[in-house]
């Protein structure tokens, strides 16, 4: 029985992120990862430069990489009326495979160690953490971080309230080739029950991400029909897909995307990432708040093993009120604003309001992002 003082389960940007993290305060740590790496995620692949300075402060810096400086959005209702304005902090586009490899990379530099096995139980006895894999191999952990995403078995083990609640998002994302697709453009296009992003990523190919309902997906039960029949009734989503060179033999798609509140907490496993509270993909501002939920909690964990904080109940608690405040309003503001957006009055209500007052724009992303971490 291998022992750590904290295991991570699941290596996307939370989870490797707070393994950095950790591993350079001098923390024994361990991470499960279903696939190795690299791999494509389901992922809208814009960064906010919010999160930019902090990922410096843990030597990775993704203009070295290739990534792409991203200024100006470009927003469009489902009849292909057309906004534009400048991102207050703008953003920078990269692939999740290239951007996972880059932090899996470092975390092993650091002495972080994987297992790319699926985890099948966690359970919590005299204040270890014992996590078992699917082959009944047993490690444990003072500590473990919950960072496997949108949704997992382990959220039915442990009786999360949002995994009973139905779930009707799908989304759907490949990469493309367009030669003249502006590289400092992100992209925000509405459909007919749904909407998608578009932006270049380090490797020249454009993202394409889209989320959709079930409800309106049912109705043509197949992707390439769905982007010809309600995808592209969206003028500049139509003129996207008409030119650009599909990269990927099929899109990749997830399901049962929950969009529930949940606890930053459960059962003493601190929650990050989209398992701690997932963002509407509309705002922008996921892999930012997955890497900022993971700096907050690292910095809770080493005040408790370090031994400025003795007490885990208070530990924890310092985590969800600084979760709260940090992302809940985010969070609270992103419904709202899908809510909007996919009801057709209410998006041509909004939409001619911020036609005449621009500066309203800027507002909704000021209020879905936060300022540059230190």
């Amino acid at each position: 029985m291998e022992q750590y003082d904290v295991i991570i389960v699941g290596g996307g940007l939370a989870g490797l992120t707070a393994a950095i993290h950790l591993a350079k305060v001098g923390h024994a740590v361990l991470v499960f990862e279903k696939e190795v790496y690299p791999h494509h995620k389901v992922c809208g692949e814009y960064v906010s430069n919010e999160v930019l300075p902090y990922l410096i402060s843990l030597g990775v810096d993704l203009k070295d990489h290739g990534a792409i400086s991203i200024d100006t959005l470009k927003f469009s209702t489902v009849k292909g009326i057309v906004l534009e304005t400048k991102l207050p902090l703008g953003g920078t586009g990269i692939s999740r495979y290239a951007f996972d490899n880059l932090l899996y990379k470092k975390a092993v530099s650091l002495g972080v160690d994987f297992v790319f096995k699926i985890v099948s139980e966690i359970r919590f006895q005299g204040a270890v953490f014992k996590t078992v894999t699917i082959d009944n191999e047993t490690y444990t952990s003072r500590i473990l971080i919950g960072a496997y995403g949108k949704r997992g078995a382990l959220d039915k083990q442990l009786n999360r309230s949002f995994i009973q609640q139905k779930s009707s998002w799908l989304a759907v994302k490949s990469h493309y080739r367009l030669d003249s697709f502006p590289e400092n453009e992100v992209g925000l296009h509405n459909f007919k029950g749904g909407y998608g992003g578009l932006s270049k990523t380090e490797s020249g190919a454009i993202n394409f991400c889209y989320l959709t309902s079930y409800k309106s997906f049912q109705l043509e039960k197949d992707i390439e029909k769905f982007n010809t029949r309600v995808v592209q009734k969206n003028p500049i989503l139509e003129e996207f897909l008409t030119h650009a060179e599909p990269l990927f033999e099929s899109p990749l798609t997830i399901a049962q995307v929950s969009f529930h509140a949940k606890s930053p907490v459960e059962q003493h496993v601190i929650m990050c990432g989209d398992t701690a509270g997932l963002i509407h993909p509309l705002c922008g501002n996921g892999m930012a708040m997955a890497i900022h939920s993971a700096k907050i909690a690292s910095e809770c964990i080493d005040a408790f093993l370090s031994g400025n904080e003795i007490d885990r109940i208070k530990m924890e608690g310092a985590y969800v009120k600084k979760w709260n405040r940090t992302f809940k309003r985010r969070l609270w503001f992103g419904r709202q604003l899908q809510s909007v957006l996919l009801n057709p009055t209410w998006s041509s209500f909004a939409m001619t309001l911020v036609v005449k007052q621009p500066w309203l724009l800027k507002q909704l992303i000021k209020n879905t992002h936060g300022k540059p971490i230190k």
